[in-house]
């Protein structure tokens, strides 16, 4: 499970993390946006909502195969009534679903993959949930312009055996510290590619402690 990370959304914090290759947003943060202090109805409210639980029921039939569809479609006949409670926990304790997870510890609350998350931000506010959505692509658009950067440096060390791509790999340190405002950049080389060795050293690239391979360029050093 990926280290957490955070978007700022109109001055109320949100943490992300990924679970595989899926995306995972708190709906906990979210709710903070409407009331800080009551996060947990909040949440409960919604998903005493009909549509809420056949968007979870949907959603979870759709991509988790464990999914149990008899307990969904007996919260179903029950949602909206009004002696109807649901919490994350009863959830997925009942049905074996995969698309809210609760987490303990810092950070910790209840996370709903990104598809349940901005319907739950919906939810919240129309408004909010479209700040949400402009926020997380523009951290997805700054990791991957970071795998770019990478890409190309791993490419051109490649091609060193035959062609020093100096100026190559200078403009993807100038656009890595530059543009990207990064504070390091790191590459991997096998050890016994010498030549790709000297050719990081002569950047300033140095061997990190206890990596065999990897060497690191801090900023400004």
């Amino acid at each position: 499970m990926a280290k957490s990370k955070t978007i700022n959304v109109k001055g109320t914090e949100i943490v992300l993390f990924q679970n595989g290759d899926e995306d995972y947003v708190s709906i906990t943060d979210i709710a903070r946006h409407k009331d800080s202090a009551n996060t947990d109805s909040i949440i409960q409210n919604w998903l005493r909502n009909r549509n809420t639980i056949e968007l979870l029921g949907f959603w979870e039939l759709m991509y988790n195969p464990g999914f149990k569809p008899l307990e969904f479609e007996g919260f179903k006949k029950q949602a909206g009534l009004n002696s109807f409670v649901m919490t994350p926990k009863k959830w997925i304790e009942n049905t074996n679903a995969i698309g809210i997870i609760s987490k303990s510890g810092r950070y910790g609350g209840t996370f709903a993959h990104k598809d349940i998350a901005f319907e739950f931000a919906s939810w919240i506010s129309i408004e909010f949930k479209l700040y949400i959505i402009k926020e997380f692509q523009r951290l997805k658009d700054d990791e991957n312009d970071r795998l770019k950067l990478n890409w190309n440096l791993q490419r051109t060390l490649a091609k060193v055996n035959y062609h020093i791509h100096t100026d190559a790999i200078t403009h993807v340190l100038a656009y890595g510290f530059g543009r990207l405002g990064l504070q390091s950049i790191t590459a991997d080389t096998h050890p016994g590619n010498l030549r790709s060795i000297q050719i990081l050293e002569r950047y300033g690239f140095v061997k990190v402690n206890g990596m065999e391979n990897i060497y690191i360029l801090v900023s400004g050093e």
